[in-house]
């Protein structure tokens, strides 16, 4: 279950700091605070040259970006390509189950199993998950889709709902609940059946109701399209599983811990910057695409 806070937008290349040799230089000076301290902290925009601190950004950069590197001023009409809406587009990109499902409102047996779902998770405790309710109009739910495509399709990530292991990275058998300090959280059998309801839905095409918007100035976002209930399931966080130690100096800001080993060379964690699903964007720090 993730609320919904600021996220990353396509992932900058990173950039060089800028070095000065004379702090009086006018050039030398942040454009948002006009303090010309801290060189090291000061990217120079590759179109108009000026300089800006990292952390007089909005968002704040966490780390000197890698490549090129164009400021707000210069990088707000780049709006990423929309992802075609197109019914058999989405259903491809999102390899969904090829049925009716997608066009026509929800059955009334779907419906049924939702309501059983629940009331099963609202009957005992409070604090049980809840399976999302998805968009019943399917033009509305293509377009929550179509918003997810031209996000991950902007910052180059393919999409999935699985964890992934990559060749060089983490195997599956490190994996190990075993492994995690302190044991392991299990969810219990309500919710795991809420779990693999949401799963479910999501394979046959019933989407949770959230749109990823682009702003300049934030990046990507997600955001309800409808009022959720708190404790709802709305994704999984996804993503090429890797070694903690083999992340220590990686600058991505999306990066989320998948298993808190006792021996720290066996802690692991999720990097949803190749593969991933809407969680990328629901977390971490929104960065300005180039």
């Amino acid at each position: 279950m993730l609320l919904r806070r600021r996220t990353e937008a396509p992932k900058p290349n990173t950039h060089r700091p800028i070095t000065y040799e004379s702090p009086d230089d006018d050039d030398s000076r942040c454009e948002k605070c006009g303090s010309g301290d801290f060189p090291d902290e000061l990217l120079l925009c590759d179109k108009c040259d000026k300089g800006f601190h990292l952390f007089c950004l909005r968002p704040i950069l966490v780390s000197v970006p890698k490549g090129s590197w164009f400021c707000p001023s210069c990088s707000h009409h780049k709006r990423p390509k929309p992802f075609p809406l197109v019914q058999t587009k989405i259903i491809d990109f999102f390899r969904i189950q090829r049925s009716t499902d997608l066009t026509q409102k929800l059955t009334q047996d779907n419906l049924r199993k939702r309501k059983r779902a629940s009331g099963l998770v609202m009957s005992k405790k409070r604090r049980k998950l809840l399976p999302f309710n998805p968009t019943e109009d399917p033009e509305r739910r293509l377009q929550q889709m179509a918003s997810l495509a031209t996000a991950l399709r902007a910052s180059g990530t393919e999409f999935t709902d699985e964890l992934t292991y990559v060749t060089g990275m983490a195997p599956r058998s490190a994996n190990s609940a075993v492994l995690e300090k302190g044991g392991m959280q299990v969810l219990s059998k309500e919710d795991i059946e809420t779990l693999n309801l949401c799963k479910h839905m999501m394979n046959r095409g019933e989407w949770p109701p959230l749109m990823v918007e682009y702003d300049p100035k934030e990046g990507f976002t997600v955001q309800a399209d409808r009022f959720i209930k708190d404790l709802t399931i709305i994704t999984e966080y996804v993503g090429d599983v890797d070694y903690l130690n083999n992340r220590e100096n990686d600058d991505g800001d999306s990066t989320m811990t998948l298993l808190h080993a006792s021996n720290p060379a066996q802690s692991l964690v999720v990097c949803p910057y190749k593969h991933g699903n809407i969680a990328r964007f629901v977390n971490g720090i929104n960065n300005h695409t180039a």
